[in-house]
């Protein structure tokens, strides 16, 4: 098993094999603990794709931002906090975010695309070496899908000493995601849109025995992610 790794869209563009594109704040945490809840979810990369899916399916939810914030009439924006204390179950969420989902859709020449997060990293790995696929792509995603950022770069890290076997010490993760200059939002009363919460519940390494998987397209072109229990 080879393992790459890739940064923003361009780099999710031309990752092979077994693709994990990585939003550790908050893309890929949020959608974990919106599938834990029981939600069926369908990453988009553009607003009015989203706005059109909630248009043609009034019963579906939208959950988003840009830069951090929420958007505009959409039901949620991209707070794990808020995702994990809502009635989600049967529900189909529409997920569309700067960065993760961006990256998730955009990987269009990958063999399979997961989603990637610290919370369900354990799971990533350990399917991954179940399918032993001779390439994995981990693609960085970033802040706003432009510039390398701590927490991304941290779990590239471990997810990549997993797969190789090595010994990943731990013990340090909090410190240096508390470290990260996007942590800083979380802890500032002014942002109203990222609750303190989301740090703790995008922190809470391995949470989940699960990955989510990007399916094929159904006869409207929607991809959902398929939760995969490892």
């Amino acid at each position: 098993m080879r393992v790459e790794f890739l940064d923003f869209v361009s780099g999710a563009r031309a990752a092979r094999g077994s693709v994990v594109v990585i939003d550790v704040f908050r893309a890929f945490s949020t959608a974990c603990y919106a599938a834990a809840g029981g939600a069926r979810l369908v990453p988009v990369a553009d607003i009015d794709v989203a706005r059109a899916l909630g248009a043609r399916h009034p019963d579906w939810l939208l959950a988003g931002e840009r830069g951090g914030r929420d958007l505009p009439g959409f039901h949620f924006g991209n707070s794990p906090t808020r995702i994990a204390a809502a009635a989600l179950g049967g529900r189909t969420l529409v997920h569309t975010t700067h960065a993760g989902t961006q990256g998730l859709t955009q990987a269009e020449a990958a063999d399979e695309v997961l989603t990637g997060s610290l919370v369900n990293a354990a799971a990533i790995v350990r399917y991954l070496k179940r399918r032993a696929p001779a390439v994995v792509s981990i693609v960085r995603m970033g802040h706003e899908a432009r510039t390398r950022c701590v927490e991304d770069d941290l779990c590239a890290e471990l997810l990549g000493a997993r797969l190789a076997g090595e010994r990943y010490d731990t013990s340090g993760i909090g410190a240096r995601l508390r470290a990260s200059p996007a942590a800083a939002k979380f802890f500032d009363p002014a942002a109203t849109w990222a609750p303190e919460g989301d740090f703790a519940l995008c922190a809470a390494l391995d949470r989940f025995d699960f990955v989510l998987r990007l399916g094929t397209a159904d006869h409207e072109g929607v991809r959902a992610l398929e939760r995969v229990e490892v």
